[in-house]
């Protein structure tokens, strides 16, 4: 006989899928399948009656003895009947005559089948094939009908899922991209710009203002006596003193263009495209009077205080000349500064 629970008190498989949580690795057996099992004598027009009772219903399973045989779809039932004499044909007869004119090869899976797969294997039948509902054998001899639309939502469903979980994934990625990038472009003791994000931009830059032929400045510091720093107050007063200084250039400078980076050791740089000779002066003077102004303890220096030595140059870049020279101008600089001191600015121009 036909099972109750799904004749008499009829649910549409489409509702329940709709409040479906699927996974990727959704099977059928995750699906609400229909339990249409009949035997082969039942008439025709009981098919029909219970066709006509239950509009989704997308076939019914053929059975002898309780063993399967075959499936006939709702499309192929009533197709038939459409036909001349089919009516009086085939409503009066065994489901087993039937049979003979309506059925079709079965696409059988077995309850374990990715939902996936089974959509892609059900859209590629032949295309009188196409709207025939799939057979999913649930156990030994026990086989359920699941229509070609419910399984195509639930394939939908797992496509929209695998959507959000690739662009999940993509943003995740994105994120530990810029994370990795950010680890390998800063300093890890100070937190600006390392040496290698520093010979980074300044190729980008010199490249750039040289097809603009634009001036491009560099300047150079390092700590004044900072290994008598680190004798006289300890390696890790030492670095609070370099995250000092860091921190004081980088509060200096103000345009987004500007990049301050720790050059090496004790030893920072400072980008300024588009900057001139006077303004690599002053951007350098700044910062000297804001260290100034701290008076971060220094009893091994001549001033008494933490200081800073300033090479500044200015080049406009061009195909006779590479950022090594701007960088061996600037060094230069720096080193007539110590020469001269200590805790003053030096410029170098090449025009």
């Amino acid at each position: 006989m036909l099972s109750a629970s799904r004749f008499d008190t009829f649910s549409s498989p489409l509702l329940a899928n709709s409040c479906q949580k699927l996974r990727l690795d959704s099977t059928l057996e995750d699906l609400q399948l229909w339990d249409c099992q009949v035997e082969s004598h039942y008439l025709g027009k009981e098919i029909a009656e219970k066709f006509n009772q239950n509009p989704l219903l997308p076939g019914v399973i053929m059975t002898e003895a309780g063993k399967f045989i075959g499936m006939i779809s709702r499309h192929r039932f009533l197709e038939n009947l459409s036909r001349p004499y089919g009516v009086d044909l085939f409503l009066p007869r065994p489901l087993k005559f039937l049979y003979r004119f309506a059925h079709s090869q079965e696409l059988i899976f077995p309850s374990k089948k990715l939902i996936v797969e089974a959509a892609h294997q059900s859209l590629h039948r032949p295309p009188e094939l196409l709207y025939e509902p799939i057979v999913v054998e649930v156990a030994p001899q026990v086989q359920r009908l699941l229509g070609l639309h419910e399984l195509l939502i639930a394939q939908s469903q797992i496509h929209q899922l695998a959507t959000q979980l690739l662009e999940q994934t993509r943003q995740k990625l994105e994120t530990a991209n810029e994370q990795l990038k950010r680890q390998v472009s800063i300093d890890g003791l100070t937190g600006i710009a390392n040496r290698r994000r520093f010979d980074e931009y300044l190729e980008i830059e010199w490249r750039r203002l040289g097809r603009e032929n634009l001036v491009l400045s560099l300047i150079l510091c390092d700590v004044d006596f900072f290994k008598s720093y680190n004798d006289t107050y300890g390696h890790q007063a030492g670095d609070m003193c370099l995250r000092s200084c860091a921190s004081l250039l980088s509060n200096s400078v103000h345009r987004p263009a500007d990049l301050v980076a720790r050059y090496g050791g004790e030893e920072f740089a400072i980008i300024l495209p588009n900057t001139d000779s006077a303004g690599g002066v002053y951007v350098a003077e700044a910062i000297r009077a804001g260290l100034h102004s701290l008076k971060l303890p220094h009893i091994r220096s001549e001033c008494g205080f933490v200081s800073l030595s300033y090479g500044v140059a200015c080049m406009i870049p061009s195909h006779d000349t590479e950022p090594a020279d701007l960088i061996a101008l600037a060094d230069q600089a720096l080193y007539e500064a110590k020469a001269k001191g200590r805790n003053c600015v030096v410029l170098k121009t090449q025009f």
